[in-house]
């Protein structure tokens, strides 16, 4: 049974047809932060942090900072600050309880979003309280699985996404499948909407799903993600 998946997973992904795409995705999810992933969280100024109890009731909560509040301390382990809050330590004592944690990193302006599930601990040794001046503790996650999920509903502040489906159902086919890697993966539907719309791309082609092909045109500017 592959580490992300169980039973039900597989179910609804049988369903639905995508289980050879969920197996692609679930092959490039990995352990050691790569240098763009890196690039991202270091600028990121917030992160929700999903956490669960010892009776299994998860919760989750909003972490914000300045830019590199979340900080490297190892090839798949991140740091970031606890500051004072309203004083039920709803995710702290999960972490103590479970250390099992979900973070997810979203951009609003250029959409895009990084999700990493890991195991956490809280310090209060010293010299990590020195990192953030003001926190009552920090919260240090060891990665597990890093991977990307894709950003097309997500809102661009009050703009909202043009990937929601309309009143007829109907919306823009996602760029992503379109990239070379998922062709052998996807439903036969996708396939062919994927024929459709001019074939595969490389991964080099794709700009992501702000704009309305989200694909980069031969020859033109790459624009940054």
């Amino acid at each position: 049974m592959n580490a992300l998946y169980g039973t039900t997973h597989r179910q609804l992904q049988d369903e639905y047809g995508t289980r050879h795409l969920a197996d692609r995705l679930a092959a490039m999810a990995h352990a050691v932060f790569e240098p763009p992933e890196r690039a991202f969280i270091e600028a990121a100024t917030m992160l929700f942090l999903s956490t669960v109890d010892a009776q299994g009731q998860p919760t989750v909560s909003y972490k914000g900072g300045a830019p590199g509040f979340v900080r490297f301390s190892g090839a798949s382990e991140l740091v970031f600050p606890s500051y004072d809050g309203n004083g039920m330590f709803l995710s702290l004592g999960n972490v103590a309880a479970t250390a099992r944690v979900g973070l997810l990193f979203i951009d609003f302006a250029r959409p895009h979003r990084l999700r990493v599930h890991g195991l956490a601990r809280l310090s209060r040794e010293a010299d990590d309280l020195a990192l953030y001046p003001g926190a009552d503790c920090v919260v240090r996650v060891e990665a597990h699985e890093i991977f990307i999920n894709c950003g097309r509903y997500i809102h661009d502040g009050a703009k909202l996404s043009r990937h929601l489906p309309d009143t007829q159902g109907r919306q823009p086919f996602p760029a992503w499948k379109r990239i070379n890697v998922f062709a052998d993966a996807l439903p036969r539907g996708d396939a062919e909407r994927v024929e459709a719309a001019g074939g595969t791309v490389g991964i080099e082609e794709y700009a992501g799903e702000a704009g309305p092909e989200g694909v980069i045109a031969p020859g033109s500017p790459r624009r940054s993600r």
